[in-house]
């Protein structure tokens, strides 16, 4: 709706960074990306994906019940799960042959990395959504918030992280001619939200599983 009411042009966008980049607009002609009439193809598109999207109503339908009926059979088995973990484990060991006490040691182990693991991982992915909606904010860039939350979930993505958000981010930010904020949030991007990952996961995994 952005697009189509003239708050967002993207030839405008992409002639800020042919100016201030010239060899994108050369990999954009070697792609075979017409930047004249992108506003108009983006358009298409929209309309494209809103009349597959119409057509492919009930298969989004049966997945979505399919989803529904997975995620009602994991809080089934889940409820049995907690309230008899205990119960389960004890037969579990009581029918492999390695000795119980291995049993109990190798169980013990297993639960410490899962949960270490799991914990460390949510926990930098938060910091590091949460460090990269300040920044946003902070830097007055638009949807702050909603970009934090996909940093967030992007942190969970190995070879991914955050740096898929603010590092073009940045680039378009130099293309504007806003050297300060692109050089801050830069910065603020490799050092504080990449580091957090090195800083926090050593703490919060390597602690927990020795």
């Amino acid at each position: 709706q952005r697009i189509e009411a003239g708050e967002i042009d993207p030839r405008q966008i992409l002639q800020r960074l042919r100016e201030a980049f010239p060899w994108v607009d050369q990999l954009l002609l070697e792609l075979g990306v017409d930047t004249n009439n992108l506003k108009e193809r983006l358009s298409q598109a929209l309309v494209n994906a809103s009349q597959f999207l119409a057509k492919e109503t009930f298969t989004i339908g049966q997945n979505t019940f399919s989803f529904l009926v997975s995620l009602t059979l994991m809080l089934y088995l889940t409820f049995f799960l907690l309230r008899d973990g205990k119960t389960l484990v004890h037969l579990i060991i009581k029918a492999l042959p390695l000795g119980d006490e291995r049993e109990h040691a190798l169980f013990t182990k297993f639960a410490e990395v899962t949960r270490a693991t799991v914990k460390g991982n949510l926990v930098v992915a938060i910091v590091q959504g949460a460090l990269g909606g300040i920044i946003f904010w902070i830097l007055d860039i638009p949807g702050p918030l909603l970009w934090g939350v996909v940093m967030a979930f992007l942190s969970l993505i190995p070879a991914v992280g955050a740096a898929i958000i603010w590092f073009p981010v940045s680039l378009y930010l130099y293309a504007t001619g806003a050297w300060i904020s692109a050089t801050v949030l830069l910065a603020y991007g490799a050092v504080i939200i990449g580091l957090a990952d090195n800083l926090l996961r050593p703490i919060l995994v390597g602690r927990d599983t020795k």
